[in-house]
């Protein structure tokens, strides 16, 4: 990848110039592992239909990973019977090191990739990346569960890709509607920040790419696609699911600590003077309010039944401050997670120390409501008193998210310029993204990349400098 200085942001999305370079402004990746039966097919397919519908130039990249049948020879041949092929050999299995290894040190602005089985219609190729092309998206994937695609499969792998994307929606909320298509694509710039982060290795890696794009407010561009299941797939269905199942709790518990630095990943606003943030008005209130009132629904049913048990062995107004303390606790920190973002442990004693406070505000206008209820009938019922605690929660919640939006969780960019300037994050190292580096983890702690990978034609050397070289294209 390039070297260019660091950045504390990722720069505006532009349109890819029209002139001619001596770099592909496409990078297709194969990844392969023993397939030598589809390989030269699937590779000649693929060009033959970027040579007649792709309007840009091109580069086809077969990412061999451990192959032991022949699979490297037939990649072999087509490198040197096709100037638009390039062939790699990585000596460690695993899809996403194929595609990290190969995207990290490609010189083309989009990087794709796609399955040696073309199970995906073609004619979705130039529709997926030309998004990435024109500046409108970060990222692009082909969905197999759009609602005009057509997909030809069993039910078995029909029911598991639909049960696999629920978790992913129920779990770490994720919006795209198929992560495991083997149709992708990403601007360069973003794989520069976004790859280090990715840790997993294997059929996760698209995953793991995705939620955390999408958690950065990266653009993620959809694509229907026409799509024909393999009966000779070579996954292996159960030890995939359970490998799956470990990465989204892995991505989904360092999203909850706040352990990513997704910051790296924020694009400044564009040039449309309607997406700048004005001074003194401040942003996201639309979502926010979403978020409080879904977070303020259920803290009052939970409130409702706490109070309703603590009734049965204490007095209304002991009853009522006890529910409403354990359910404030608990709002604020719903509150402080889902409605105004704030991650990871820090100021997490003072948010709650200042909820209290709020706590304070609505236990004074219920236990007043209750005593002016008392004061006015005496013994009210069961149901009067729930129907006056309601009354008073719903004006009390109106102050409440005032104060949590004002004074526990105030907007601090409000009065800060948006992009590079407010961010004030660092990029990391360049040397930390090259192949033989080591990359980040989530835990601070350095991970070892893939093995470097070696070109196939070894008495090719003296053309090719290195083994993946960004130089290296015809």
């Amino acid at each position: 990848m390039r070297t260019d200085p660091p950045r504390s942001t990722l720069p505006a999305r532009e349109h890819l110039p029209v002139e001619v370079t001596d770099a592909p402004v496409l990078d297709v990746t194969i990844p392969v592992h023993n397939e030598e039966q589809d390989l030269e097919r699937c590779v000649r397919r693929l060009h033959g239909h970027l040579v007649r519908t792709f309007p840009y130039s091109f580069r086809i990249t077969v990412a061999d990973n451990a192959s032991t049948d022949r699979t490297p020879e037939v990649a072999r041949r087509l490198d040197a019977t096709i100037p638009e092929v390039r062939a790699y050999r990585l000596e460690e299995k695993g899809r996403g090191r194929a595609l990290r290894t190969v995207w990290s040190h490609s010189d083309a602005p989009v990087l794709a990739y796609m399955d040696v089985d073309l199970s995906t219609d073609l004619n979705a190729l130039l529709p997926l990346v030309a998004p990435l092309i024109s500046g409108h998206s970060d990222l692009a994937i082909g969905s197999r569960l759009a609602r005009s695609s057509r997909v030809v499969r069993g039910p078995k792998r029909e029911f598991i890709s639909r049960a696999y994307n629920l978790i992913l929606k129920s779990s770490l909320s994720a919006r795209f509607s198929d992560a495991q298509c083997g149709f992708k694509a990403i601007r360069r710039e973003v794989a520069e920040r976004l790859l280090p982060m990715v840790e997993d290795t294997g059929w996760f890696f698209d995953t793991e790419m995705l939620v955390l794009a999408e958690r950065a407010g990266l653009r993620i561009h959809e694509v229907p696609v026409d799509w024909v299941d393999d009966p000779d797939s070579r996954v292996h269905i159960v030890s995939t699911a359970v490998e799956d199942l470990k990465g989204v709790w892995r991505v989904g518990r360092a999203l909850a600590v706040g352990a990513l630095p997704l910051d790296r990943l924020a694009r400044p606003f564009g040039d449309d003077p309607r997406d700048r943030r004005i001074r003194g008005v401040p942003g996201g209130l639309a979502r926010q309010l979403v978020g409080f009132c879904v977070v303020g629904a259920l803290s009052t049913l939970f409130y409702l039944l706490l109070y309703s048990l603590f009734r049965t062995m204490a007095s209304p107004q002991l009853a009522n401050a006890t529910a409403l303390l354990v359910s404030a606790v608990a709002n604020t920190a719903a509150n402080r997670r889902l409605t105004f973002g704030v991650r990871g442990r820090e100021r997490a004693v003072r948010h709650q120390a200042q909820g209290l406070v709020v706590f304070a505000i609505g236990l004074t206008l219920t236990s007043g409501s209750l005593a002016a209820l008392d004061a006015a009938s005496g013994t009210p019922s069961h149901s009067t008193e729930l129907a006056v605690l309601i009354a008073a929660n719903l004006a009390a919640t109106v102050l409440r998210f005032l104060l949590l939006r004002a004074w526990v969780f105030p907007d601090r960019r409000t009065d800060q310029p948006s992009g590079a300037e407010a961010s004030g994050v660092d990029q990391p190292s360049t040397a930390n993204q090259s192949l033989g580096a080591d990359r980040p983890a989530a835990n601070g702690q350095p991970v070892p990349y893939a093995q470097r990978a070696v070109p196939y034609d070894q008495s090719t050397a003296a053309d090719r400098p290195a083994a993946l070289d960004p130089r290296d294209s015809r």
